[in-house]
């Protein structure tokens, strides 16, 4: 397979993925402030801190207001992480590489990106923001099983994949990083804490998954536990990264990955959920981990695409 080919395709992927997190994050922050007081709502300033663009959304806009982080990842132009951008570039991507998709699919990114183009204003809005959000989410979900039921299971859609579940793993530990660091400080919110720990679950669709696998409570440690050590939840960044390295088997001169994909998930089943509740201690991790997965996805652009 040509390197461009695999690079535009494991790019494609994380797109898509990255557009449906997006949407999955306002919906639920949106669902937050609801179910919270005035005075105690984090307001939407983390959604900026998840995604790690503070200092670009800085330049582009005065304040933390709910118009202002909306139109920021929905529709801005300049960012590469809203949904607009997202989805344009992942249109962008699949449009090279079309004798290689099914036709399909194709449609499918191509029909989610004039959805969003052409109804981001209503999603600025309390009333038209959910349906726009759940359709961007059920609009990846579609490609993602298209792909998976119409294209054939070689090398490219092993990248497809790989693109897909390391973009999910940045994303569930950006979220546990962020919520995780405002809920612990913010002494206010204790009384709503159980309910802040939930819009954590459910920003990742995780809440039912845990309440069957855990059978407990909504408390911090397990949450950590099953968020980042859980073999068998889809977002969990052990899954993530155990699958990651099983796709590396289909891959040529694949030893070097191999071995830095171990790595992580060695260091990742070391840790001590009980351990990382602490604030500094679970910071410090997630910032290894976010090192680990730039890491992986250095040593594969370098491998594979730089040809």
């Amino acid at each position: 397979m040509l390197s461009r080919v695999a690079e535009t395709l494991y790019w494609m992927a994380r797109y898509v993925e990255r557009a449906e997190n997006i949407a999955r994050l306002v919906n639920v922050n949106n669902l937050l402030l609801m179910d919270l007081p005035k005075g105690v709502s984090p307001g939407w300033e983390p959604l900026i801190d998840i995604i790690g663009t503070r200092e670009l959304f800085r330049d582009l806009y005065d304040d933390f207001s709910e118009n202002s982080v909306l139109e920021y990842l929905i529709i801005e132009k300049n960012n590469p992480s809203s949904i607009l951008s997202a989805l344009l570039n992942a249109r962008d991507n699949t449009r090279t590489v079309r004798e290689v998709i099914p036709r399909q699919v194709w449609e499918a990114i191509n029909s989610s990106y004039y959805f969003v183009k052409e109804n981001a204003q209503g999603a600025l809005s309390k009333r038209g923001r959910f349906f726009f959000m759940k359709h961007v989410v059920e609009s990846a979900h579609l490609i993602f099983g298209a792909l998976d039921a119409t294209l054939n299971h070689n090398l490219g859609y092993t990248f497809i994949r790989f693109g897909s579940l390391l973009e999910r793993a940045d994303m569930t530990s950006r979220i546990i990083d962020v919520r995780s660091a405002r809920l612990i400080h913010n002494q206010t919110s204790r009384p709503f804490e159980n309910i802040q720990w939930m819009s954590v679950l459910r920003s990742l669709s995780a809440y039912q998954m845990y309440r069957q696998q855990m059978g407990v409570r909504v408390r911090p440690r397990e949450v950590l536990q099953f968020m980042l050590q859980d073999n068998m939840f889809p977002r969990s960044v052990l899954f993530c990264l155990n699958t990651l390295r099983r796709l590396t088997e289909d891959m040529p001169n694949n030893v070097d990955m191999v071995d830095r994909i171990e790595h992580s998930i060695n260091e990742l089943r070391a840790q001590n959920a009980a351990k990382l509740k602490d604030t500094n201690i679970l910071h410090l991790y997630i910032d290894e981990l976010q090192i680990d997965l730039a890491d992986i996805h250095q040593q594969l652009s370098e491998q594979y695409f730089l040809h």
